[in-house]
């Protein structure tokens, strides 16, 4: 592909310039301080905290204290929230806004089954009252001077009902003083199986005009990052399950569209020094075994890039205390060996549920 054909323009949402319109998407259980500043080193020029239930915001307490933290270097930085009742939403995003985020999204699109049985994320694209209603708590309890946005799927199902809702929702958002709306090429009911549908996001974006569209699904390698702004004409596009072990993404989308060749993998030592760097700052934030339990599935997916993957995935898999995590660098990454770019296909629903 072409760079020059694609024209990128700097992403911008309300009145932040975002600048290079690829972002690191919200993940349920990753997008954590941590993966949210390695991101940003690597090149993501924004990234979203994993979602959130309004009423555990309100209702604080430790645990919520350091999901809420936000690191100096990763503004602008957005935290989503999910929920049911529009009334507890308004002051949970007042609470994010006060801990420092400076977007906040809207989730209507998570496929969890106990998330859809409880009337959250993606059930209430079948609800576009409750969902309007929402929208207008959370833009009136966050600064002006804050964006709003919403993330969706492109309905519950494939039938002409939820697409009429999808469309009653996405103007009705936008109507009530959204910045942005994400669009997921699936729906609902297919969760992570099967193609995400761009030929859908490319309709969005047409019936939009000037209104801020960002795309997601399928977005595993730099190329389909910026496929998928040349085929669909979304203004930027949010990396998901492909950044989750693979924070060189970032960078190696921004070569491509410089018209640079794609950048050889990280070598293992470079891989090493990320990891490293990534379980320091989740030792910040969790501390002790807390931050070894978190840090043994970012290990896990991190193994996709080195060229003795499933070995290190296993050895990944056994880390209990820190310098198990240490033992697993000093055995598989004291050579500094070429690493691999991760192969798409490895990369399936197993590996996380995204908060979209």
């Amino acid at each position: 592909m072409d760079p020059m054909q694609l024209n990128l323009r700097p992403l911008r949402i309300g009145n932040l310039d975002i600048g290079f319109p690829v972002v690191q998407a919200a993940l349920s259980g990753y997008s954590d301080l941590a993966m949210r500043v390695i991101a940003r080193r690597l090149g993501a020029s924004y990234a979203l905290c994993e979602v959130v239930l309004d009423r555990i915001v309100l209702q604080g307490g430790r645990k919520i204290r350091r999901w809420q933290r936000v690191a100096d270097e990763e503004h602008p930085v957005g935290g989503q929230l999910m929920g049911s009742d529009p009334a507890e939403f308004g002051p949970a995003a007042a609470e994010l806004a006060a801990a420092g985020f400076d977007v906040i999204d809207i989730n209507f699109g998570c496929p969890v089954k106990k998330v859809l049985g409880r009337c959250r994320g993606g059930f209430l694209l079948s609800q576009p009252a409750t969902a309007l209603e929402i929208v207008s708590r959370v833009r009136e309890a966050v600064p002006p001077d804050k964006p709003v946005t919403v993330k969706m799927r492109r309905g519950l199902d494939d039938t002409a009902e939820s697409r009429e809702l999808f469309f009653t929702i996405f103007d009705g958002a936008f109507a009530r003083g959204v910045a942005a709306i994400t669009v997921h090429g699936r729906t609902v009911e297919q969760r992570y199986i099967g193609p995400s549908r761009w030929e859908f996001l490319r309709e969005v974006k047409r019936h939009a005009g000037d209104r801020v569209v960002l795309g997601s699904g399928d977005l595993f390698t730099p190329q389909a990052c910026l496929k998928m702004m040349a085929e669909t004409g979304v203004d930027g596009v949010t990396v998901a399950r492909g950044a989750i072990g693979n924070p060189w993404i970032f960078s190696q989308v921004r070569a491509l569209a410089a018209g640079l060749p794609l950048p050889d993998p990280p070598s293992l030592h470079q891989q090493r020094e990320v990891l490293r760097e990534h379980y320091r700052l989740a030792d910040e934030v969790y501390g002790g075994e807390l931050a070894g339990r978190q840090m043994r599935k970012f290990g896990i997916k991190y193994s996709r890039l080195h060229p003795a993957g499933n070995a290190v995935r296993d050895a990944f898999i056994a880390v209990r205390r820190p310098e198990d995590w240490q033992a697993v660098l000093d055995r598989w990454y004291a050579e500094d060996l070429p690493g691999c770019h991760p192969e798409p296909e490895a990369i399936d629903e197993a590996d996380c549920a995204e908060a979209a």
